[in-house]
C-alpha cells in the first residue's frame, strides 16, 4: 500500500491553525466513573440503556429515550442511580461482546475461581415480550462465583423521591408517575432506598432478573422460569437476526457495517420512525468543560444522511418510516423568526425542547452543567432545507414517489428559502457566538434548490422554475466568490474568515463540487494538515474546526469529530476515482478510524487526545458516516 508524505513550509495562517489540538493533560480518571468507551448499549426501539464492563447499568430513561432517567450514575456516580450485577470478588478481568448479529450484550467476568456472565437485553419480538422490560440473566460457566446485586433507581434525573417495597417475588420502586418492578427469586434487602442481594452460583447455574414498568393495571414482579427466560432470549435473537438479514452490504467491512446498522436500528423510535442523535445527554465533549448537550432528539439535518445510509444497504422499510416522520414535520411547518422548520424535534414530533440545567448533578467526571432539553432548537440553520430536499429526492428516487399535496408544502419551503438564503445563521455546528454567513449553509441552500428543480422536472410538478434556477445559480456564484480563500487555497468556514471547516468535505458528497476539481482537492489537502490531529496520515482523526480561529461562543476545547473523519474518507474515495494514490489514502484512513471504535464497534461523537471517547454515546451520525464511507470505498476499490 503506497502512502504519500509531503514536507513543505506552512503559511502563517496554517501555522496558526496548527494550535487547534496541542497535547492536553487528561485529568486523572475518577474511579467512580467508567470510561465512556467501556459501555455497551441495549434497547427495545423505544429507549436504551448503557451497560458498563463492570456489569452496571448507569443510564436508562423510561419509558422513552427522552423521558426522565431512572438510572443516571454516568452523570453522577453518587446520586444518579444504577443497577449493577457483578461478582463480589477482586482480581476480575472483563470482556464484553454482542451475541452474534444481535443487540444482546454479554459481559463476561473471568476470575481464578470461575467464569461468570451477565446477559443483558430488552426483549423485542415474540408474544411474551413487553415493551418495558429489561432482562438480566446471570450464569456461571466454570467454577463457582459469588455475586452482588445492587438496584438503586433515582427517578426524574435524581430529583424525585421514591418508595421501595420488598416482597417474596422481588421489589417495587414507586416514584411520581412511574412504578418499577424488579422480579427475582432472591430475598432482597432494602439499603439506601434501593435493594441489594448476595448470591453464589455454581457451574451451570443461572438466575434471571427482570426490571419492568408497572402499568395502570398493575403486574406482579415475578421473575420468569428458566424455560420462559430462554424463550424470551430466543425470540429476541430471532428478531434481530431476521431484521439484519435484510442488509444487502457484502463488502470488505461487513462486520462493522452490520454493527453500525444494528446500532441505528437500536436508536430508532418505532412508534414514529424518528431516530435519536444519541440515547444520552450531557456526556462532555471535553472533560470538566461546559460543552455538554442533550442529543435525545431528532435532527432534520440527519435526514438525508439517514436515508442515504439505510437505502444503500437495503433497509427501505426503515427509510420509509423515517420519511413519514419527516413528512409530518414539513406538513406542520409554520412560520417563525427561525424559519418554517426547526432544526430538531422531539421523537414524538413536539417542537418545544426547553433547555434546563440540573445543578444537583455533578456531571460525568465533574463536567458541568448537566443539561436536558436543547436551546439550539430555536436557532436559524439554513442548511436543513438542503438536507430535507435531498432526503425527499432520494426517497422519491429509490422508495416511492411523493404525492402532490406533499409537493405543495415542500414548494412553499423552497420559496421561503429563495427569500431568506442571504441571511446569516448559526450553521451546522450550532454555534452560540452569533450568526454568520456560513459557507456550508449556503452550499446546502444550493442543494435545496438543485434537488427541488430535479424533482420538479422528474415528476413534472408545477414550480417557479425560473426563479429557483436563478437563485440556485446566484448561490453557487456567491459561494465561489466569497467562500473560497485564494490565499489559503481552500474553502473556508464563513465569509470574511480564513478559518477552515471540515463541513467543506461534504461539497463533493452533495455534488456541489466535482470530487477532482482543483479547488476541492486543495481544500481536502488544507483540511488534512491543520485540522488533522497529530498529522492525519498517522491518526485518521479530524477536528471540525479550530475554535480559536473561529470562536463559537463556548469556552474550552473539544475532541476530534468522528463523522468528519468519515467525511474525509469519502471525499478522498470520490477523488480517488481518477487518482489511485488518494484512494489508497482513503482506505488507510478508514482502517485507522475503525481502530478508534470501542471494543463493541461503537463510536461516541468525538475522540479525545488520548484516544478516549467523548460526547454522547453512541452517536447515530458517526455510524451513518461509517456506513456511507464503507459502501463507497468498497465500490471504488472493486471498480479499480
Amino acid at each position: 500500500m503506497a502512502v504519500r508524505f509531503q514536507l513543505r513550509v506552512l503559511s502563517d495562517a496554517e501555522e496558526a491553525d496548527r494550535t487547534v489540538a496541542p497535547p492536553t493533560q487528561v485529568p486523572d480518571m475518577d474511579s467512580r466513573y467508567q470510561p465512556i468507551e467501556d459501555y455497551g448499549v441495549i434497547g427495545n426501539l423505544r429507549t436504551a440503556a448503557l451497560v458498563g464492563m463492570n456489569g452496571s447499568i448507569d443510564w436508562l430513561c423510561l419509558p422513552h429515550f427522552d423521558s426522565p432517567s431512572v438510572f443516571a450514575a454516568i452523570l453522577d456516580a453518587d446520586k444518579g442511580g444504577r443497577f449493577r450485577i457483578a461478582p463480589a470478588c477482586s482480581g476480575l478481568r472483563h470482556k464484553q461482546f454482542y451475541w452474534p448479529d444481535t443487540n444482546i450484550l454479554i459481559t463476561r467476568f473471568l476470575h481464578t475461581d470461575g467464569v461468570g456472565e451477565v446477559e443483558d437485553y430488552m426483549p423485542v419480538g415474540g408474544d411474551r415480550a413487553m415493551l418495558d422490560e429489561l432482562v438480566r440473566r446471570v450464569r456461571v460457566v466454570r467454577g463457582q462465583l459469588p455475586f452482588r446485586l445492587e438496584c438503586r433507581p433515582a427517578f426524574d434525573y435524581a430529583r424525585a423521591a421514591h418508595e421501595t417495597r420488598v416482597s417474596g417475588h422481588g421489589a417495587l420502586f414507586v416514584g411520581p408517575g412511574l412504578t418499577l418492578g424488579l422480579g427475582t427469586p432472591l430475598p432482597l434487602r432494602v439499603e439506601d432506598n434501593g435493594v441489594t442481594a448476595d448470591f453464589t452460583l455454581n457451574e451451570g447455574q443461572q438466575l434471571t432478573f427482570i426490571l419492568h414498568q408497572i402499568g395502570p393495571q398493575g403486574r406482579r414482579e415475578l421473575s420468569p422460569s428458566q424455560e420462559q427466560a430462554e424463550e424470551l432470549f430466543r425470540d429476541t435473537v430471532a428478531y434481530w437476526r431476521r431484521w439484519l438479514s435484510k442488509c444487502t452490504y457484502a463488502g470488505r467491512w461487513r462486520e462493522m457495517v452490520h454493527r453500525s446498522a444494528l446500532t441505528l436500528k437500536l436508536l430508532s423510535f418505532e412508534p414514529t420512525g424518528a431516530i435519536v442523535a444519541a440515547p444520552t445527554c450531557s456526556l462532555p465533549e471535553s472533560i470538566g468543560g461546559e460543552r455538554n448537550w442533550d442529543y435525545r432528539y431528532t435532527w432534520i439535518r440527519d435526514a438525508a444522511f439517514t436515508l442515504y445510509g439505510l437505502l444503500r444497504i437495503g433497509f427501505t422499510e426503515e427509510a420509509a418510516h423515517f420519511r413519514d416522520w419527516l413528512k409530518d414535520r414539513w406538513q406542520d411547518a409554520h412560520g417563525s423568526e427561525s424559519g418554517p422548520l426547526q432544526l430538531m424535534y422531539g421523537i414524538d414530533g413536539r417542537s418545544e425542547l426547553t433547555e434546563l440545567t440540573l445543578d444537583h448533578l455533578e456531571g460525568y467526571r465533574g463536567s458541568r452543567p448537566v443539561r436536558i432539553g436543547n436551546g439550539a432548537h430555536r436557532q436559524l440553520q439554513l442548511d436543513i432545507y438542503g438536507e430535507l430536499m435531498d432526503a425527499v429526492y432520494l426517497h422519491n428516487k429509490y422508495v416511492e414517489p411523493i404525492g402532490y399535496d406533499s409537493w405543495r408544502r415542500l414548494r412553499r419551503l423552497v420559496d421561503w428559502l429563495c427569500d431568506n438564503w442571504r441571511r446569516e445563521d448559526e450553521g451546522i455546528w450550532e454555534v452560540r457566538g452569533g450568526r454568520r454567513h456560513f459557507v456550508f449553509s449556503k452550499v446546502m441552500s444550493w442543494v435545496a434548490l438543485d434537488r427541488s428543480l430535479r424533482l420538479a422536472d422528474k415528476r413534472s410538478f408545477p414550480a417557479d422554475r425560473a426563479r429557483w434556477l436563478k437563485v440556485r445559480d446566484e448561490i453557487y456564484e456567491e459561494v465561489m466568490a466569497h467562500g473560497w480563500d485564494p490565499q489559503r487555497k481552500s474553502f473556508v468556514q464563513a465569509y470574511g474568515s480564513d478559518a477552515l471547516d471540515a463541513s467543506s468535505l461534504l461539497m463533493p458528497l452533495v455534488f456541489f463540487m466535482s470530487p477532482n476539481d482543483p479547488r476541492m482537492l486543495q481544500t481536502i489537502d488544507a483540511i488534512r494538515r491543520p485540522l488533522g490531529a497529530g498529522g492525519l496520515a498517522a491518526s485518521g482523526l479530524v477536528y471540525r474546526y479550530n475554535p480559536e480561529a473561529a470562536p463559537d461562543g463556548l469556552p474550552g476545547r473539544e475532541g476530534t469529530f468522528n463523522m468528519c473523519s468519515f467525511w474525509l474518507v469519502e471525499a478522498l474515495t470520490r477523488a480517488g476515482r481518477t487518482d489511485p494514490a488518494r484512494l489508497e489514502d482513503a482506505r488507510l484512513l478508514f482502517e485507522l478510524m475503525l481502530g478508534y471504535a470501542n471494543h463493541l464497534g461503537l463510536y461516541a461523537e468525538q475522540t479525545g487526545s488520548s484516544g478516549e471517547a467523548l460526547g454522547n454515546f453512541p452517536q447515530a451520525f458517526t455510524h451513518l458516516g461509517l456506513i456511507s464511507a464503507a459502501f463507497n470505498l468498497d465500490r471504488a476499490l472493486g471498480a479499480r
